[in-house]
């Protein structure tokens, strides 16, 4: 069976990602694809990578547009998904790429967002520890995923295992990522300029402001936290995209490397797109450009008492389009890995 798919926000770079990929997915048929300022445009215009898919033309977001297909992807500002998400039909299952359903405390959306909260839904991250299983589990049959934001899945996934463990300090976790400014979107601000970016590194969301803070708080309450603290600082890159991840946790008194390293290998034993690497080696976003792979090395710093954990992910494959169709094959009963790679591109 093939399942027709339209993609909302189609001349951006998430909707790009979750383009290239689903043009070479077995099971979708790409029907529409939507945008606002560019509706009426060829879709080649804007993607001009996508050579397979020259022939569709943007066509305006509006929930007539995308209703009457079987899957709805939304890639969309914050806001504008939760809009058009509440006027689709129950039966077609809607992925949001954006941050509208993420979060299940309306407070912590209040707080960290602003505006209209418009639920929670299922979350987008199958290989994050849900007490003693897996979420996939809770994206089986699902009409409603919300994919994950991109810092957010690097760092939960990166310390979860040693939370569920019981091996880590849930009150101490330190977080510091390089990060590639696709993950902003194509909107033009200074920031993102390339005369900016390039031969610097540019700290941003400084003091605990970052609105992915309360995503990894939740994530590792379902690890089996209590009352997590999280210090997250994010840092731009003259990488157009990728993210390297450092966490940090205290250790509780007596953990080994040995430990740690055991523990995170079993977390994601069998997992096809989270690997754990060799004791003594770390991973670089070069490994994982164009993948929907996330590779973790960590350490013991013995001195400080603390695990060092480094992962890496393509955060427009990974963080965002790959874990999307991850949970879209999932839900829909398909096989998991199905149009997903795990080879990056190199050099």
């Amino acid at each position: 069976m093939t399942f027709s798919v339209a993609v909302a926000g189609a001349s951006g770079y998430a909707g790009g990602e979750l383009l290239r990929i689903l043009a070479g997915h077995p099971d979708f048929d790409i029907r529409t694809v939507t945008a606002h300022q560019n509706a009426g445009q060829p879709l080649i215009a804007h993607q001009p990578h996508l050579r397979s898919l020259a022939h569709l033309t943007l066509v305006e977001t509006s929930a007539e547009n995308l209703a009457g297909h079987d899957v709805v992807f939304l890639a969309l500002p914050h806001g504008k998904s939760g809009e058009i998400a509440a006027q689709l039909p129950d039966d077609v299952l809607v992925v949001d790429c954006g941050a509208d359903h993420r979060l299940e405390s309306e407070d912590a959306w209040g707080a960290f967002y602003g505006g209209e909260y418009f639920g929670h839904w299922a979350y987008g991250v199958p290989e994050l520890q849900v007490g003693d299983g897996k979420q996939r589990a809770n994206l089986v049959g699902a009409k409603r995923i919300a994919a994950p934001g991109c810092n957010a899945s690097a760092v939960s996934l990166a310390i979860a295992p040693g939370i569920a463990a019981g091996l880590v300090d849930e009150n101490d976790v330190v977080a510091v990522l390089a990060v590639g400014p696709s993950g902003a979107g194509k909107s033009l601000k200074t920031m993102y300029l390339a005369s900016e970016i390039i031969g610097s590194a540019n700290p941003y969301a400084v003091g605990g402001t970052h609105r992915h803070i309360p995503e990894i708080q939740q994530n590792l309450r379902k690890a089996g936290a209590a009352s997590p603290t999280v210090s997250f600082t994010p840092v731009l890159v003259p990488m157009s995209r990728g993210i390297l991840a450092t966490t940090t946790a205290r250790v509780k008194p007596g953990v080994t490397v040995e430990q740690l390293q055991a523990a995170w290998e079993s977390a994601y034993a069998g997992e096809p797109f989270v690997q754990v690497l060799p004791a003594g080696q770390v991973p670089r976003t070069a490994d994982v450009l164009g993948a929907n792979t996330a590779l973790i090395g960590l350490a013991l710093d013995a001195a400080t008492g603390r695990v060092i954990t480094v992962l890496a992910l393509d955060n427009l494959y990974k963080g965002t389009a790959g874990a999307a169709i991850q949970s879209a094959n999932i839900a829909l009963g398909l096989a998991e890995t199905a149009g997903l790679n795990v080879n990056g591109v190199a050099p």
